[in-house]
């Protein structure tokens, strides 16, 4: 057996391997972590145990060509992500303010990385080796795979594939796809003829071989009218399942084409089981110790990924796009190995911080049907009601729960990752419910109901408010017979599409009669390829091509994020504008009711207090 090592990051790695050649250069824009909720450590261990040479190049210096070819030329070819994020959500705040810090860089220094990240990669590699085959995949490439809206830039930007420079595009998770296409450029096939592998986007000048597609308005088209922008995002919305998807065609002027395949077909327990017993260090590289290591390996390193996907369909989720909406799962026996060899680092507490995925109490598929037939294009299994198909069992989850905390050394397992309180108010029996309550809360819980007003929950695709408000006594009553004072703290997002400033002071009047102001409030960040950022972008719904209110103006913006927070003195010029407009001057004065007292009565602002751990939010009733 090969003695456990992080891969090469410069020729001297490559020789102590006894490796004069590679057959893959990875280009990353965050810091090397060998750890498995790291795409790049997946995807370079994955092509390691499929007999392939993967050296990493982290964060090179996008200012110098030679920055990519320090590990020599590749045999087979380059690939290249951005990093766990799309680089300009790491960058940038929804304000489009300079971030202080990137998690995933040595020391969390910031400006590592460059804006759009993959495609200054891809063109850096383009000037170096003209003929290479280049890849690109990770969450950028994968969201931007065909052409997107750029918040940022406020333009509709072509597929990436082209302006990248590469040649081909896996989207996705990717592990099934990339090895497909490596086999495929190892075989001798041309990387311009490799058109045929699911969960791949290539670039064409001629139709001649496309068949069974579905052909998109073309990008000029899109750029031009936002109603056909939206209506060509929402054929490629329904056209994410691996089993139902169809083959998408984007035309570009008149002799270019950007192909996109159906999605790769979902791993089975035994390839998830696989992808996570490789020889992953799960640790940053060693020569990152001096600056100080990687912060982002603190959230994840003492945490299991249980499942991959998600069938909650939240409209401002980019999921659907990159996982998908059919649960995958590893195996009660690979999640224990994981935790057992866990127990034994040096730095290990005796506290799983997590266990989970994307929705961590979603351990199967929504319905049976999903596995041969997919998930249904244009209903959704949890919004507006659970659908009657649906599968509500938490046992598997729980029964592994069990087996966790039962383990020596574990002192207690927590559930972070969050939970589909609807999916938990339809499951008839409470037991994970009061399991949750009574071995993995930490004192808190964190909800995401994200908004009060039905509304806006309508267009977010979450359930009413009702339905978060019997969870909110459900909780409590659970908590008062198990005699334990915790507490809920509710996610909430302001400037939604739908969002008024009527729905605005709604939710700060929630929050006034909570008795809580949010440390934290998300403001609505249009990220591409959801549903909600094409409503921000079109002023449309794409599912009804109905019309829909948009809070665009960063001073309405900066406005209902100020409600939610209007106990702060720094926003009561904000606040009280945003009454006036609303016509809630009711709300200025002196009643128990009222969010904030007349001018002369207001304090001057504060220096701002060290920070403290949130309060209680949902208290529970004592008897």
């Amino acid at each position: 057996m090969t003695q456990q090592q992080f891969l090469p990051m410069t020729t001297e790695d490559m020789k102590q391997r006894g490796w004069e050649w590679l057959d893959f250069v990875y280009v990353i824009g965050d810091a090397y972590v060998d750890h498995p909720s790291f795409g790049h450590a997946i995807i370079s261990r994955v092509l390691e145990a499929n007999g392939y040479r993967v050296g990493i190049i982290s964060q090179p210096d996008w200012k110098r060509d030679d920055s990519i070819s320090v590990l020599g030329k590749p045999r087979l070819g380059f690939l290249i992500s951005g990093g766990n994020m799309d680089s300009m959500v790491n960058h940038y705040t929804v304000s489009k303010k300079r971030r202080s810090q990137d998690a995933y860089t040595p020391g969390g220094v910031m400006g590592k990385r460059p804006d759009y990240a993959t495609v200054v990669y891809g063109n850096l590699i383009r000037r170096t080796y003209r003929e290479i085959p280049i890849i690109i995949g990770g969450i950028e490439a994968s969201l931007r795979r065909m052409a997107h809206y750029d918040y940022w830039s406020n333009t509709v930007k072509r597929s990436i594939l082209l302006d990248s420079q590469a040649d081909l595009l896996v989207y996705g998770m990717g592990e099934r796809a990339m090895v497909e296409v490596a086999d495929a450029l190892n075989s001798g096939i041309a990387v311009k003829d490799i058109t045929f592998i699911d969960g791949t986007v290539y670039k064409t000048k001629t139709l001649d071989s496309v068949y069974d597609a579905i052909r998109l308005p073309s990008y000029d088209e899109i750029r031009e009218q936002k109603e056909t922008y939206a209506r060509s995002f929402y054929t490629q919305y329904c056209n994410t399942d691996p089993y139902s998807g169809k083959r998408l065609v984007e035309p570009y002027g008149k002799k270019q084409y950007v192909v996109q395949n159906p999605p790769a077909k979902p791993l089975s327990q035994q390839e998830m089981d696989r992808v996570y017993s490789y020889n992953y260090m799960r640790k940053y590289h060693p020569s990152y110790e001096q600056a100080g290591g990687v912060p982002a390996i603190r959230e994840i390193k003492f945490s299991l990924v249980s499942n991959r996907g998600c069938f909650g369909g939240c409209s401002f989720c980019a999921l659907t796009f990159h996982q998908g909406r059919i649960v995958q799962t590893r195996s009660h026996e690979s999640i224990l190995r994981e935790a057992e060899a866990m127990t034994w680092e040096s730095d290990f507490k005796g506290y799983i911080h997590d266990v989970g995925g994307p929705t961590a109490n979603f351990r199967h598929p929504a319905c049976e049907k999903q596995m041969s037939q997919g998930a249904c294009p244009k209903r959704q299994c949890l919004f507006p009601k659970p659908c009657r198909n649906l599968t509500v069992d938490h046992q598997d989850y729980l029964d592994l729960l069990r087996k966790l905390r039962a383990l020596p050394k574990v002192k207690k397992v927590f559930v972070r990752s969050g939970i589909r309180f609807d999916y938990v108010m339809a499951d008839a029996d409470d037991t994970f419910l009061r399991e949750l309550c009574r071995y993995h809360v930490s004192g808190q819980l964190k909800v995401a109901p994200e908004h009060i007003s039905d509304a806006v929950l309508q267009k977010m695709g979450k359930p009413e408010n009702s339905v978060y408000q019997a969870f909110v006594r459900k909780y409590q009553a659970i908590n008062q017979e198990l005699g334990k004072e915790q507490f809920l703290v509710p996610y909430l997002m302001s400037s939604h599409p739908a969002s008024t400033l009527k729905e605005a002071v709604a939710l700060a009047e929630y929050l006034r009669d909570l008795g809580y102001m949010p440390e934290q409030v998300q403001d609505f960040y249009p990220t591409p390829s959801t549903i909600s950022t094409c409503m921000y972008y079109t002023g449309l719904d794409p599912a009804t091509m109905q019309p829909v209110y948009v809070p665009t103006n960063p001073h309405e913006k900066a406005m209902q994020r100020a409600l939610i927070q209007y106990r702060n003195p720094k926003n009561y010029d904000l606040v009280e504008e945003a009454l006036q407009k609303a016509g809630r001057t009711d709300l200025i004065g002196y009643g128990k009711k009222c969010l904030i007292r007349p001018r002369q009565d207001t304090p001057a602002p504060q220096k701002p207090r060290k920070k403290k751990t949130i309060r209680n939010v949902h208290k529970p009733k004592k008897k």
